[in-house]
C-alpha cells in the first residue's frame, strides 16, 4: 500500500476523495431466493419467532446472545417490542421461503454514518434456517445492502469464546482484527470481543464468492453442498491466524 504522508513528513492516512456519508438503512424488506429480510414487527413476527426458537432442545444457543432466553411467548413479544424497535439498531425478522415462517432475527448495530461504518449482530438463528442456506444468504442479503448504500466497513463482532461465530465469520469472508479484552459484561459475566470486518474494497470478490455458493447448482439432489462457503472465502481473508485464542481442535 502507497504511504502517504504530509507536508511535514509524517505518515497519514489515505485521502478518502469527495466522500459522502451514507444514509441509515432504510426499514424495508431485503428478499432473496431462500430467505427475505422484513423489519421485525412484534405482531406479525412475534408468536412465530418465539415458537421457532421453542423447536431447540435447550438454551444452549442462547449462551452468546445478549438477550434471551424467553420462557414465554409474552416475554418474548415484550423483548421485540422495546429492544427490537429501538432506533440505533435495525432488527430484521428472517423469513425461510421454504416455510413461509420467521425463522430468526439479525440487526445493523452500531450505525455510523460520518465514518461508513456498520455491525451487523444480535443474530439469533431458529432451528428452521440454522446451518441452512436461508442463514448465509440473509448475512449475504444485509452485507450487500450495506455496501450498496455507500458504507465503507462492515463489522462483525462477538465473544471471543464463540468459537461457532468466529468460524461463521471468517466462513462468510470477515477478516480477524483483535480482540478487546474485558470489553463488555452481559449477562453477569465478562465478555472479551473478537472484531472482525470486510471492506468496501474487499466486497466485489466476496460477493462472487457468496453468489457462487449460494447458486442452485452448487447443491446436490439432497441439498448437500458441493463447494464450501469457507474454501471459496479464504484465500480473501486479511488474516488466518488467531494469536489470542485457545488452540482450536
Amino acid at each position: 500500500m502507497t504511504q502517504h504522508c504530509n507536508e511535514y513528513g509524517q505518515p497519514i492516512g489515505f485521502p478518502v476523495a469527495d466522500w459522502t456519508a451514507p444514509p441509515l438503512p432504510p426499514r424495508e424488506p431485503l428478499s432473496g431466493h431462500y430467505c427475505c429480510l422484513e423489519p421485525l414487527n412484534p405482531e406479525r413476527h412475534a408468536e412465530e419467532l418465539h415458537a421457532a426458537n421453542s423447536l431447540e432442545a435447550d438454551d444452549r444457543g442462547w449462551t452468546y446472545v445478549a438477550y434471551g432466553p424467553f420462557t414465554a411467548p409474552a416475554d418474548y413479544r415484550h423483548w421485540t417490542e422495546t429492544y427490537g424497535q429501538r432506533d440505533d439498531h435495525r432488527f430484521y425478522t428472517i423469513i425461510d421461503l421454504d416455510s413461509g415462517r420467521a425463522a430468526g432475527v439479525a440487526a445493523y448495530m452500531r450505525m455510523d454514518p460520518a465514518s461508513g461504518s456498520i455491525e451487523v449482530g444480535a443474530i439469533k438463528y431458529t432451528p428452521l434456517i440454522a446451518r441452512q442456506p436461508a442463514a448465509t444468504e440473509a448475512m449475504h442479503l444485509m452485507m450487500m445492502n450495506a455496501f450498496k448504500l455507500g458504507y465503507r466497513r462492515y463489522e462483525w463482532k462477538c465473544d471471543a469464546l464463540n468459537e461457532p461465530s468466529r468460524l461463521a465469520a471468517e466462513r462468510l469472508g470477515f477478516s480477524y482484527e483483535g480482540t478487546f479484552n474485558q470489553a463488555l459484561i452481559y449477562k453477569g459475566r465478562n465478555r472479551d470481543t473478537a472484531w472482525f470486518s470486510v471492506l468496501d474494497s474487499e466486497w466485489p470478490a466476496l460477493k462472487k464468492a457468496h453468489e457462487q455458493w449460494l447458486a442452485a447448482d452448487n447443491f446436490d439432489a439432497q441439498g448437500h453442498q458441493i463447494v464450501s462457503l469457507s474454501g471459496l472465502t479464504a484465500h480473501l481473508l486479511r488474516q488466518h491466524h488467531w494469536s489470542v485464542l485457545p488452540e482450536e481442535h
